[in-house]
Parts: structure tokens; C-alpha cells; sequence
């Protein structure tokens, strides 16, 4: 009987635990069905409109025919009544893309899905034929329109048919997208494309990853702190104010240490993924003078990361060790000179947070993390483990850093806000008997923190720094434990992650916000470094000035100086910032938020001087007009808000809106003139606004081929179509953002990489300069007022990178698309920057 109801229960519980998978399984495919039928619905509203296009066309083209060919007349003639555009058709064609065009679709009743099941099946039937066949007809009425110009034999009218109908398609996860070839070009096939005469140097780089990873922070004795963000290490020059880079690792830096020699540095990194290919983790062991990369530790052996490394110190340094994030967290040991493997073994499958080589016996190693202390011996390429004894004392969730002291004790920081100080026992013969072996156990408690103590330093001459979480404190200690001085670092930097040494007085301080902090006890702690503190996508740059704004999740807006590398003001919002832009008189900056709202900062007082709700999902884009008397405002929503601006920017009023996308608005510009607008949708639209006559939809897209923009960030464009890999889903491109001098194009990807393209850039397969630092998808790019330099930032690396622009020759992208050469050449493939 009881095994009976034992085989019950164990079906149950695994016909319970298949309930989640199948549920998840259902949801997956029916986002699928809706992303198909979204698509579908996209792509039958292209058709219906190019239908309409080429209706408005025809009376066009008969007219050109009869003025050079009057004969011509008569066959075209039989090529309308042959495809059957009757007068009737125009309007039920009409009518079909006002019903397509709508964002909400109709609901029937149940009673209207199921009254007649044979008459609905026949119903659509029907309306599938009629759509197959409006998709069918238009190109063959394109072709059949191109034989009569063709035959026609006039070089004007040649001309005039070019300008008129030559397009070229590109397609975005099977959907076809049509791009209008501008008249200036006379023969798009030989068109060259060449990467950029410009090139871009990594300038200076903004944030420090303290919310998540510990002992990250160093102090070189060239003056410069070594600390990581991204994949790049940064050696930053507190006193001049400098920055070199070492950007050899090719996913997120996690950990960092220095040799005894305080020159050579070893880093190690996460895996990583660059499109298809995985990137594996390793440890680099590099100079921290001249950035050469000595040894390459590892490769192929770690799993998901590299958690921890330290150098022996008794030997000089010979060794170095690993633990990695693999499940068994293993530990190894390797040659720094050859770069072998001397020993590894499975720590723990529980987190470990340290570890450390015994500074006087590189036989000794010593790992922590949740709940145990582990004291490692290796001997001959095997290890031997013994786990520290906790006894009397309250056993802490996690054991958070530790040190050794000048006796050789082994000091340790725990979640309990103590510091236990560890002492080897003899062996306990009496209760444990012959085979008894010493043992690990705690000599010493003492109450350092209210809340964790996260970071412990030693000090020349025995002296103690340790630095709390929930009191944000940094505390000195003598060499018996006892305290000495403590201060209070401000509650806006948050929690102290680390803490470095600098000259026995004067101290850098990591923060779990993000911020590294220079100071004293006496006079006190100030922001050296300082970023944000979750994902980003709101990117501004001055029109005047060099400065440029930021916003992101953490709600954070930061006002950041190009020329100094600082952060000029924060302020924190209600909900996060998505989007930015400043308005042309540069007194003000717009926001937008992820509720709908949005807000007009003044960048000198930072006070919100006007602020609007439009629609309740989040806005994607801000867009002043080139003349600042518009704002347009891109909404999840799918409508473009438009409001006029007056009194330089500090009163706006609703002007209209802009109906007609099927999707969310991802990106959108203004043209030269201030009248239209150009906007990119979730669904790969590409649709043109006349803003002058109320908001009005441009459905002959045409029309617009030959507009002059004042800004190109859009993704989808004929200009930029060359930025597009083969085989992208849509997303793979961020943001891009055209160059003032209208000569190149940056490029944000979804694979950590910034892209310099020339421009235009309307051919496949372009070659562009490619550039690494980032360590997770790049969200936005924006060129500075005087293309001096261009910023990039990270999504969840919460890194802003700032390169310069090195380079550049004459002539603009006018000149460039009028000069093509009339012999084609393949494009190379893209090339690495």
C-alpha cells in the first residue's frame, strides 16, 4: 500500500512539475504566432500600399508615354484593363489598407466565430485569395510598366522612370523592406562601398563595476588605480587625471589582482558569446607598463567564468590561482611563466567570493564564501582540505573577504558584521583518538559592522582597514583588533565594496554604487569615478556644448563633460529615462520615461520647467525639429506625439499626432526643413510624416526619396541599409546616429561591438572599422556637436565609453554618392578597427 501511493505521489509530482514546461511551451509558440501574424499584417499593408502607389502612378506615366510616344498610349491601355485596376478596385483597395492600418483589431463575438463554421471557412478562403492576389499583382505590373519605358526608347523618359521607380529591397527576418534609390545616383550596382578614412581610439571610459564583484580596486606605485568595468581595465592616474587602457579580453572583466612585483596584473574574464560563436574564459596576465599581454592563462579550461585570482607571494609570485564559476567552483593552480597547469581540484558547490595564497607558504591556500572557510594544503599536485571549525560561535550566511595578519592568523569579514580571527588547534587526541589531525577553528570574534563587513586591507606596520555595508563605514584597527579612527562615507555612494591602500594615509574606496571615492579620515571622501548603476539607453549630446546626458534604469539622469571626464550632476527621477534630447537653444533637455511621461529639464538650476503624459507605455525617442519649434515624441504606444515649442524651449503645446504605425516607434528624425518626419516601428516600417499639414501620412513613400535630413538615426533607411549583416533579425542594431559632417556612420550592435561605416552606406555587406569594450549589447551611440568624439553605451555593463575620432579627408556624403565609380567592385568583407 505504501509503495502503491509512493508511485502516485512521485507521477503526480512529475505530471505537476511538466505543467510549468508545458504552459511555457504554449506561451513561446503562441508570441510566435502573434510576431507572424504581426508580420503578416505588415507586410499585407505594403502591399496594399504600393497597390495604391502604383495607381496614383499610372495617369502619370500614360501621360509621359502619350507626350513621347503617343502608340504607347494604346498599350498601356491594354496593360491596365488586362490586370483589372478598375475605379472599384482603387476603392476597395483604399479601404482594405484604412482597415490594415488601424493598431487595434477588431474582436468578433463568439457567436460570430461560431454561427456558420462552412460559411466563415468559404469567407476566408476568400480573403486569402484576394490578398494572394494583390501581392502577386504589383510586381508584375512593375515589370510589365518597366518594358513599356523600355520600349518607349527615349533617354528622357529613361530618366524620368528611373527617378521615378528604381527601388531596391532588402529583407528583415523574411519580410521584404522597399528602399527608393535617390535621383542623384545614376547607377546604384557601381557604387563602391570603402570603410571610412576616419578611424576611432577608446578616449576615456565612464563607471566602475562595484555593485556586483569584489577586491576590484588596486593602487599601482605609478600613482595609477587599476579597476575594471566592461572589458576593459583601467588604469587611471589620480593626480594627473588619465587614463590607459588594456582592452585585450573580449567579454566582462570579473576579477582583478597584482603581482608581488606591482607591475605585472592578472584579470580574468566571463564567457562570452559574439553572435554564434562562444567566447571562452581565461585569465590574462599583462604588463601594467607597456599593456603587453605576458601570458594567456586557461583558455578552454574554466566554465562560465573566472571568479577569483591571486598570486603566491613566498615564491615572487610564480603561481597563480584560479577559481572559476562552474558548478564545483574549481580550483587551480598555474605556472605564470609557462602558463601550465600545476594542480585543480573541486572546491565547493556553494559561492566563493576570495581567494588568497598564504604570503609565507605557497603550499597553503585559503578560499571563502557562503558559509565556510576552507584551508587548502597542496602537496605533489594533490590537495588537501580542511574546513575552518566555527564551534561556539554563530556560524555566518557568508563568510565575505578576509586577510592575513603580520602573525600569520588569518582574519575573515562576515555577513554578521564580525571579524573572527582564525588560529591553527593541535590535535584534539583525547575525544577524537590517535588519527585526530589539527584543526582550523575561531581564536577570536570581534563586533567590527551593523551589517556585513565587505572589504578588509592590511596597512604597512600591522594596522587594519575593514569597510561596512549597511553603516557604510571604513574603520582602522590596530594590530590587536582595537579601533582607532572610523568615518562614515556619504549614503548616496552607497555601500563600501573595497578599499586600497594608497600612502598609509590617504585611501581610494570602491562603492557598491558604482563610484570610487579618494580621501582621508580627516578630510574626508570625494568621487574620483562615478556611473550607473543599472541598464542604459537615453544618450543626448549638446548642440554647443561638450557635454552630453544620460538616463537609464536606475533612474539616474547624469549631465557628463567631454573635456574633463567628469560627471557635472545627477539627479534622481520617479521612473526611469529611456530617451533624451536637447533642444536646439541648448538651455533645456527633454526626457522621456517609462510610464508615458515625459519631462523639460534646465540644465543650469536642473529643475523641471514643463512636463506631459502622452499615452501609458514608454517613450523610445525625443526629437527637437533642426529649428527647435517642434518636439517630436516616439511612443510604445505607436503614435508619434507632436507639440510646439516656444519661449526657448520652456513651453510646449500638443500639435497633433502622427497615426499609422503597427508597431512601437524604435527611432525617428526630422528633415532639414523642419517639416517632415522619417520614423522606424518594432515591425521594420519606414513610414514619412508631413508634420506642416497636420500630421498627414505620406503613403507614396516615393515622394520622399530625395529629402534631406537633418539627423539619420534611424536604423531602416536607404542611406544605411549597408549596416545590416546578413541574416539579422531586426534587432541585432540598436541605435546608430549619422555624423554631423554627414560623412560616417556609428553604429550600437546587439553583439557588444561599435561599428564606424562611411556615408551613405546603401550597399550590403559594407566594411566598416569595428571596435570592442563593451561587455553587454551597446543600446546608443551619438556623435558630439563637433564629431570630435563619439559616446557609446552598454546596457547592462552600465559603462559609457567616449572615443575620439582620429582622422578624416574632404567632401561630403552628396559628393561622395554623386562621384561613384562606373566600374563595379565586390565590397570586401568588414574590417576589424
Amino acid at each position: 500500500m505504501d509503495s502503491s501511493t509512493n508511485s502516485l505521489d512521485d507521477v503526480s509530482a512529475d505530471s505537476s512539475a511538466e505543467f510549468p514546461d508545458r504552459a511555457s511551451m504554449m506561451e513561446v509558440r503562441l508570441q510566435a504566432q502573434e510576431d507572424e501574424i504581426t508580420l503578416l499584417k505588415s507586410s499585407l499593408a505594403d502591399a496594399l500600399r504600393k497597390i495604391r502607389l502604383h495607381d496614383q502612378l499610372l495617369p502619370l506615366l500614360k501621360q509621359q508615354l502619350i507626350a513621347v510616344n503617343p502608340g504607347a498610349a494604346r498599350v498601356l491601355n491594354q496593360v491596365c484593363c488586362s490586370d483589372g485596376y478598375t475605379s472599384s478596385r482603387k476603392l476597395s483597395s483604399s479601404s482594405a489598407i484604412d482597415g490594415v492600418r488601424q493598431p487595434a483589431t477588431r474582436v468578433r463575438r463568439n457567436s460570430e466565430k461560431l454561427g456558420n463554421p462552412e460559411r466563415h471557412r468559404k469567407r476566408l478562403d476568400k480573403k486569402a485569395a484576394s490578398s494572394a492576389n494583390l501581392l502577386t499583382r504589383s510586381p508584375s505590373l512593375e515589370n510589365r510598366a518597366k518594358e513599356l519605358i523600355a520600349s518607349a526608347g527615349s533617354p528622357g523618359s529613361r530618366r524620368g522612370t528611373y527617378s521615378q521607380g528604381q527601388s531596391i529591397k532588402m529583407f528583415i527576418r523574411g519580410r521584404p523592406i522597399t528602399m527608393y534609390i535617390p535621383s542623384n545616383i545614376q547607377n546604384y550596382e557601381d557604387l563602391k562601398m570603402e570603410p571610412p578614412s576616419e578611424r576611432l581610439e577608446l578616449d576615456w571610459v565612464y563607471g566602475y563595476r562595484g555593485r556586483d564583484c569584489r577586491a576590484n580596486l588596486y593602487f599601482l606605485p605609478t600613482g595609477e588605480a587599476v579597476y575594471f568595468i566592461a572589458c576593459v581595465v583601467v588604469l587611471y592616474h589620480i593626480n594627473n587625471r588619465t587614463q590607459r587602457h588594456y582592452r585585450k579580453h573580449t567579454d566582462c572583466v570579473r576579477c582583478l589582482t597584482i603581482h608581488p612585483d606591482k607591475v605585472r596584473v592578472a584579470s580574468g574574464q566571463t564567457a562570452g558569446v559574439d553572435k554564434d560563436k562562444p567566447l571562452q574564459p581565461c585569465v590574462h596576465i599583462w604588463d601594467s607598463t607597456t599593456l603587453v599581454t605576458l601570458q594567456q592563462i586557461g583558455l578552454g579550461t574554466f566554465q562560465r567564468g573566472v571568479g577569483s585570482v591571486a598570486f603566491s607571494f613566498a615564491d615572487s609570485g610564480a603561481f597563480l590561482c584560479v577559481i572559476d564559476d562552474s558548478n564545483e567552483h574549481m580550483l587551480s593552480v598555474w605556472d605564470c611563466n609557462k602558463g601550465t597547469k600545476h594542480a585543480e581540484v573541486k572546491s565547493t558547490n556553494e559561492a566563493v567570493f576570495a581567494v588568497e595564497f598564504n604570503p609565507s607558504d605557497s603550499t597553503n591556500i585559503i578560499t571563502c564564501g557562503k558559509s565556510h572557510v576552507y584551508f587548502w594544503t597542496l602537496n605533489a599536485g594533490q590537495f588537501m582540505k580542511k574546513q575552518g571549525i566555527f564551534g561556539k560561535y554563530k556560524k555566518p550566511k557568508f563568510i565575505q573577504c578576509f586577510v592575513f595578519s603580520l602573525t600569520g592568523d588569518v582574519l575573515t569579514g562576515d555577513s554578521e558584521g564580525n571579524i573572527l580571527t582564525w588560529g591553527k588547534s593541535a590535535a584534539d587526541i583525547k575525544t577524537l583518538g590517535k588519527g585526530a589531525k589539527e584543526t582550523f577553528q575561531i581564536m577570536r570574534q570581534t563586533r567590527a559592522h551593523e551589517g556585513s563587513v565587505f572589504t578588509l586591507c592590511t596597512l604597512q606596520g600591522g594596522a587594519l582597514l575593514s569597510g561596512g555595508g549597511k553603516d557604510r563605514k571604513i574603520i582602522r584597527w590596530s594590530a590587536d583588533l582595537a579601533p582607532e579612527r572610523e568615518c562614515e562615507i556619504p549614503e548616496k555612494f552607497g555601500a563600501v565594496r573595497t578599499i586600497a591602500d594608497v600612502d598609509g594615509e590617504e585611501l581610494l574606496v570602491g562603492t557598491t554604487r558604482n563610484a570610487i571615492l579618494r580621501g582621508t579620515f580627516s578630510d574626508g571622501f570625494v568621487a574620483i569615478v562615478q556611473g550607473h548603476l543599472d541598464e542604459m539607453w537615453g544618450l543626448a549630446t549638446h548642440p554647443s556644448l561638450n557635454i552630453f546626458l544620460t538616463c537609464g534604469h536606475d533612474r539616474q539622469v547624469c549631465l557628463w563633460n567631454t573635456e574633463e571626464h567628469k560627471l557635472d550632476w545627477c539627479i534622481t527621477l520617479e521612473e526611469y529615462g529611456l530617451c533624451a534630447d536637447f533642444c536646439p537653444v541648448g538651455s533645456v533637455v527633454s526626457v522621456g520615461l517609462s510610464t508615458g511621461r515625459w519631462m523639460v529639464l534646465d540644465l543650469l538650476t536642473k529643475e523641471v520647467v514643463s512636463e506631459f503624459i502622452d499615452g501609458n507605455e514608454q517613450l523610445s525617442v525625443m526629437r527637437y525639429s533642426p529649428d527647435g519649434s517642434f518636439l517630436a515624441v516616439g511612443s510604445h504606444d505607436n503614435f508619434i506625439y507632436i507639440y510646439n515649442v516656444t519661449e526657448s524651449g520652456r513651453r510646449y503645446t500638443r500639435f497633433g499626432k502622427c497615426n499609422g504605425h503597427s508597431s512601437f516607434i524604435t527611432h525617428l528624425d526630422w528633415s532639414k526643413d523642419g517639416k517632415y518626419i522619417m520614423s522606424n516601428s518594432g515591425d521594420y516600417e519606414i513610414l514619412y510624416w508631413d508634420v506642416a499639414a497636420g500630421c498627414k501620412l505620406l503613403r507614396n513613400r516615393f515622394e520622399s526619396k530625395d529629402r534631406e535630413w537633418a539627423s539619420y538615426t534611424c536604423v531602416l533607411g536607404f542611406h544605411v541599409m549597408g549596416v545590416w549583416l546578413e541574416g539579422s533579425d531586426g534587432t541585432d542594431i540598436n541605435a546608430l546616429c549619422r555624423s554631423h559632417s554627414e560623412r560616417m556612420v556609428a553604429v550600437a550592435d546587439d553583439f557588444c561591438k561599435v561599428h564606424l561605416f562611411q556615408y551613405p552606406c546603401p550597399k550590403p555587406k559594407a566594411p566598416s572599422h569595428r571596435y570592442e569594450g563593451h561587455g553587454s549589447h551597446v543600446t546608443n551611440v551619438c556623435f558630439t556637436h563637433s564629431d570630435s568624439h563619439l559616446l557609446s553605451m552598454g546596457g547592462k555593463d552600465t559603462c559609457i565609453l567616449q572615443w575620439r575620432v582620429m582622422g578624416g579627408g574632404v567632401g561630403g556624403s552628396r559628393e561622395r554618392l554623386a562621384s561613384a565609380s562606373s566600374t563595379s567592385t565586390s565590397s570586401p568583407e568588414p574590417a576589424s578597427g
